[in-house]
């Protein structure tokens, strides 16, 4: 495992992130296709055999049973201070005012069932989910400050926006003196490279880490035309995010297949050598559901790919609408 500093900080995440999104609970969440806690503890184990030190989770993930999963498994496998562990907040947590968004009040109750689940008295990386557009950015800055002042996270990040927001959020900390985003967690990878155009300059311009979700577009990156899963068949956010253009993404699946079958390599580690090879990437976020996906992955840390192999893959490439949470209020 190779390990790198976090964006402009010290501390060190290995190359890749393990997303925990895939454990959970089925019944408390609408994906029927998470790991329950007897499926998930041996994956978590086994990512920290081979080095992985550095968990993603959030609160909505199935309510708060991936945070418990994760928590639980980390306190029996893993020595705290070695492991870095990072959750989020903004979406709906309980029905009512004040269950969801980026408010002071929101914040602060919801970092404490965070780590009241997690089992920790604080976390490395605290998150916001998405752009809260009926909170003023200067009330959540501050209350993240308030966080990490209290020693409740180490650091703060954001996900998912737009970069203009994005750059709002650091002003707004820079100028008031409050702590400063270090991350941003956002959707990139070869089948959605519109975070190339603004948000990717930024963080390289600004020191951010980079820490992409959905590195391998939701497995497309890796099936061949009309394969299916059990999660691509019901998985309804990521339809949204690839359906649309999954006609003029195909060529580049099957640039990927092509480079594989070359160099005799599963696809996976072609997709995250490209990714790994961009340099405002510091670790990508990649989500598992068996042993076997997760070994796979980390020999791409060793695989080189040529400055033809990289044109290779980027020159289908076309213009793609802006997908997810982030485009709409």
């Amino acid at each position: 495992m190779e390990y790198v500093k976090l964006g402009n900080t010290g501390l060190d995440v290995s190359r890749l992130c393990l997303g925990c999104m895939s454990f959970g609970d089925a019944s408390r969440w609408t994906h029927p296709w998470v790991l329950d806690e007897e499926r998930s503890r041996p994956i978590i184990r086994k990512a920290l055999e081979l080095g992985i030190n550095f968990f993603d989770t959030a609160n909505v993930y199935s309510t708060g049973a991936s945070e418990e999963i994760v928590g639980r498994a980390l306190k029996d496998y893993a020595n705290r201070d070695e492991v870095v562990i990072a959750t989020k907040v903004h979406f709906r947590m309980r029905q009512g005012p004040n269950g969801a968004g980026l408010s002071r009040k929101a914040i602060l109750s919801e970092i404490d069932r965070s780590l009241q689940r997690l089992g920790t008295d604080y976390v490395d990386l605290y998150q916001i989910h998405r752009w809260d557009y009926d909170t003023p950015i200067e009330e959540t800055m501050e209350a993240l400050h308030d966080v990490v002042k209290a020693g409740k996270a180490r650091y703060i990040g954001a996900s998912a926006m737009f970069a203009w927001q994005f750059l709002k959020a650091l002003h707004t900390a820079e100028k008031n003196g409050w702590t400063r985003f270090v991350s941003m967690q956002n959707h990139y990878n070869l089948q959605y490279r519109e975070e190339e155009r603004e948000m990717l300059p930024l963080c390289k311009t600004e020191k951010i880490g980079v820490i992409p979700y959905s590195p391998l577009a939701s497995g497309r990156l890796l099936r061949n035309s009309g394969e299916t899963t059990t999660r691509s068949v019901s998985d309804e956010a990521q339809k949204m995010k690839y359906d649309a253009m999954a006609a003029a993404d195909r060529p580049i699946a099957e640039r990927v297949a092509a480079i594989a079958a070359r160099r005799g390599v599963p696809r996976v580690q072609i997709a995250l050598a490209w990714m790994l090879q961009k340099e405002t990437v510091s670790s990508p976020v990649l989500g598992v559901t068996s042993l076997m996906q997760l070994e796979e992955t980390i020999p791409a840390l060793s695989v080189k790919l040529t400055p033809e192999e990289i044109a290779s893959l980027e020159e289908p490439y076309v213009p793609h609408p802006v997908v997810g949470a982030i485009a709409t209020r």
